[in-house]
C-alpha cells in the first residue's frame, strides 16, 4: 500500500486511532474528529513528508494533503481499522462553539456529495455548452440523455441528503433516504391537480392551496425536487424520533418496527409542518441573500472574491454553500458564489509569479504542481506550500480575486448549476437556452483580470526572492568548508539517544540526526556561529543556521509548546547573528516539570541530506560549549 507509513505516521501523531472519533475527506484534506486534539502532535504532522500543513476549524482537525487525498484516506481507514467509523462525530463536548457546530454540520451533510454534485454539474454544464455551440439540437438524443445524467441526482436531491443528514445527525440513513424519497414521490403531482379544498394563508406571503388532508389536517402540497433545507431539518428530527423509539420497542422486533414507525410519524410531520416551514424560510433566505447582492453587486464581488481564500482555510465558506444551493433550488441560479468561482485563478497566477521569480530549486518545485492543480480549482497546495509561508503572494492574490469578483458582479454572471472547479465550472455560467451571453463573457473577463493580476502582483510587488530562497540568499554568510563541522553543546546536562525521545518526530530522526540532552540548568547557548532565523513565539524552539550552512534545531522539552511561553525568557530575537556560547533562552526546569512536562532538549540537524554523517561526540554528562556533534 503506497501511503501504509504515512497513514501510520498521521494516525500516531494525531494520538493513536483511540483519539479518532471519526475521519473522512473532502478534496484536499483528511478531516478529524478527535476526542482530544490535545493529543495531536501538529508541529510532527506538519513534518511529514506527504502532509502540507494541519488546520484547526470547525471542531475538526483537518491534514491537508493534496490531490491524492483518497488514497491517503483509504490507507488511514485499512491501518487504523477505522472502516465502520461514522463521518459524523459527537458534539457533545461542551467547547465546542455553535459557530463551530454548525459549520461541522454543514461540513458534514455536504461534503459527500460535492465531488458527485461537481460532476453532475459539469455534464449539465457540457450539455448547455454543446447547445449554446449548436453542435446538438435541443431535440437531440446527445443534447437530453447528458442533461439527464447531469440533472438525476440535482432533481433527486433530498434522497441523497436524506442519506448523509441522518449518517450525519446519528442516525439511520436509509430512514432518511425513505423520508426523502416520499418527498420527491411523482405520485405527489396528481393529488396537487385540480380544484383547490381550500387556500390557507390568504393575501399574505405564504398563501397556499390546500388540495388534500391528512386525518382533517390540511396538507400544504410543495415540490421538494432540489430542495435543500426540508430534508436536512426532517433528518435531524427524525434522528430523535428514532433514538426514541429504540429506547422502548424490545429488541426482538427493533430492526422493522423502529423503521416503520419513524417513517409513520416523520413523513406526515414532514409534509404537514417541517416542509413547508422550511420552504418559505429557504425562500426568504433567498430573497435576503439576493436583496443583500442587489445593493451592489460590484461591492458584494469585491468582498466575497477579497476573502473567500480566508474563508476557506477557517472552514467559513461552509456557511454560503447551502444557500447558494438554496439559490439555485428557488431561483433557479445563485450570484453569490459566482463572485468566487474563479478566484482560483488569482491563486494560480500569484503562484505562476513565484514560480518565474524564484531562483529556489525547492520552490520552484513545489510550485509547478500547485500551479497544475489551481487550474483546476485546487488550491490547497498553492495556500499552504507556496503563498501563504510567503505571506505577501497570498495578499496579492486576494487582492486580485477581489477585482475578479468585483468584475463578475458588473456583469451580473450566474451560476445556473453546481459545476466542477477551476476550468470545468466555465459552463455553469451559460443560462440554459441563453448561449453565450454577455454575463458569460464577463466571467471570462474575470478569469483573465484574476489570473494576470495575480502573476503582476506577485512578480512585481509580492515577495523578495531572499529568504525564502537559496542559503547563499540569507543574511548568514555561508562559508564553503571541505572539513567537518563541528557544533558545541547549547546545554548543560545529561547526553539521551535521540531514539529514546517519546516522541515519534524526533526519535524517528524525521527532523534529522543528532541527540538529546537531560538539562542539569535552565539554559540554552548558541552551539555555532551564525543566525538565529526561528525563534517560536512560545520560545520553546529555536533554529540557528550556522556560518558553515548547518541548520540547527533546539527543542526544550516535549509538547512545551502548550505552555505557551510561560517559564521561558528570550535573550535574542529572530533573525539575531550569534556567536558561539551567546545566551538563548533561560527556561524553568523545575516549573516545567511541575506543569507536568519533560525537558529533555532535542538538538537536531534540521539539513541532515547535506551531509554524509552526523557524529555524536559525547556520551554520559556533558557541559556547554563542548564539542557535541561533527557534520561531515
Amino acid at each position: 500500500m503506497k501511503y501504509e507509513k504515512l497513514a501510520k505516521d498521521i494516525l500516531e501523531l494525531v494520538g493513536g486511532k483511540e483519539n479518532v472519533n471519526s475521519v473522512f475527506h473532502c478534496v484536499t484534506r483528511l478531516r478529524f474528529k478527535l476526542k482530544d486534539e490535545n493529543k495531536a502532535k501538529t508541529e510532527g504532522i506538519k513534518n511529514l513528508d506527504g502532509v502540507v500543513t494541519v488546520m484547526k476549524s470547525g471542531g475538526q482537525y483537518q491534514v491537508v494533503i493534496g490531490n491524492h487525498v483518497p488514497d491517503v484516506y483509504a490507507a488511514v481507514l485499512e491501518v487504523g481499522g477505522l472502516s465502520g467509523v461514522s463521518e459524523s462525530a459527537s458534539n457533545s463536548d461542551g467547547k465546542v462553539g455553535l459557530g463551530a457546530k454548525f459549520i461541522d454540520m454543514i461540513s458534514g451533510v455536504f461534503t459527500p456529495i460535492l465531488g458527485v454534485l461537481a460532476a453532475t454539474g459539469m455534464l449539465k454544464g457540457l450539455a448547455a455548452l454543446f447547445l449554446a455551440l449548436h453542435l446538438v439540437e435541443a431535440t437531440s438524443g446527445t443534447y437530453n440523455l447528458l442533461n439527464i445524467a447531469g440533472d438525476g441526482l440535482f432533481n433527486f436531491l433530498p434522497i441523497f441528503l436524506g442519506y448523509t443528514a441522518m449518517k450525519k445527525f446519528g442516525g439511520t440513513p436509509f430512514v432518511g433516504m425513505a423520508i426523502a424519497a416520499a418527498l420527491v414521490h411523482p405520485g405527489l403531482t396528481a393529488l396537487s391537480a385540480g380544484k383547490p379544498l381550500y387556500t390557507l394563508f390568504k393575501g399574505t406571503l405564504f398563501q397556499s392551496d390546500v388540495h388534500v388532508t391528512f386525518l382533517g389536517i390540511p396538507v400544504i402540497l410543495m415540490s421538494y425536487a432540489s430542495s435543500v433545507i426540508p430534508i436536512v431539518l426532517a433528518a435531524f428530527f427524525a434522528v430523535k424520533v428514532e433514538k426514541g423509539f429504540k429506547k422502548i420497542i424490545p429488541d426482538v422486533v427493533k430492526t422493522f418496527l423502529v423503521p416503520f414507525l419513524t417513517i409513520m410519524v416523520m413523513v406526515p410531520l414532514t409534509f404537514l409542518v417541517i416542509g413547508p416551514i422550511a420552504t418559505w424560510a429557504g425562500s426568504l433566505l433567498g430573497a435576503a441573500t439576493i436583496w443583500i447582492y442587489n445593493l451592489s453587486p460590484i461591492v458584494a464581488g469585491l468582498i466575497l472574491g477579497g476573502f473567500w481564500q480566508v474563508f476557506v482555510m477557517f472552514g467559513l465558506h461552509w456557511g454560503l454553500v447551502p444557500i447558494a444551493m438554496n439559490n439555485i433550488t428557488t431561483m433557479h441560479y445563485d450570484p453569490v458564489l459566482a463572485t468566487i468561482t474563479f478566484v482560483s485563478f488569482a491563486q494560480t497566477g500569484a503562484v505562476l509569479g513565484v514560480l518565474l521569480k524564484t531562483k529556489n530549486k525547492k520552490l520552484k518545485s513545489l510550485s509547478i504542481p500547485a500551479f497544475i492543480s489551481g487550474i483546476f480549482g485546487v488550491t490547497e497546495p498553492a495556500i499552504y506550500g507556496i503563498t501563504l509561508p510567503l505571506k505577501k503572494p497570498f495578499i496579492m492574490s486576494c487582492i486580485a480575486g477581489g477585482i475578479g469578483g468585483g468584475i463578475i458582479g458588473a456583469f451580473a454572471s450566474k451560476l445556473w448549476m453546481f459545476g466542477g472547479m477551476g476550468i470545468f465550472a466555465i459552463p455553469s455560467f451559460i443560462k440554459p437556452g441563453a448561449g453565450l451571453d454577455m454575463a458569460f463573457w464577463g466571467a471570462m473577463i474575470a478569469i483573465v483580470v484574476s489570473f494576470v493580476l495575480g502573476f503582476v502582483l506577485t512578480y512585481v510587488f509580492g515577495f523578495k526572492d531572499t529568504a525564502t530562497a537559496s542559503k547563499e540568499e540569507t543574511k548568514v554568510e555561508v562559508k564553503k568548508q571541505d572539513g567537518p563541522v563541528a557544533i558545541v553543546s547549547p546545554i548543560k546536562g545529561e547526553i539521551v539517544p535521540l531514539s529514546e525521545v517519546k516522541d515519534h518526530v524526533f526519535s524517528s530522526e524525521s527532523m534529522g540526526k543528532g541527540v538529546a540532552i537531560n538539562p542539569s540548568e535552565g539554559k540554552v547557548f548558541s552551539p555555532v556561529n551564525g543566525e538565529v532565523t526561528l525563534m517560536f513565539k512560545t520560545l520553546h524552539a529555536i533554529g540557528l543556521t550556522s556560518e558553515d550552512g548547518a541548520q540547527i534545531l533546539i527543542h526544550v522539552g516535549m509538547d512545551t509548546v502548550e505552555l505557551d511561553g510561560k517559564h521561558f525568557t528570550a535573550h535574542v530575537n529572530q533573525g539575531d547573528m550569534v556567536k558561539a556560547g551567546d545566551l538563548l533562552v533561560e527556561f524553568d526546569v523545575e516549573a516545567i516539570k511541575a506543569a507536568g512536562y519533560q525537558v529533555i532538549t532535542p538538538i537536531v540537524v534540521t539539513n541532515t541530506p547535506d551531509y554524509q554523517e552526523v557524529k555524536v561526540l559525547q556520551a554520559g554528562k556533558v557541559d556547554k560549549n563542548e564539542e557535541l556533534l561533527v557534520l561531515v
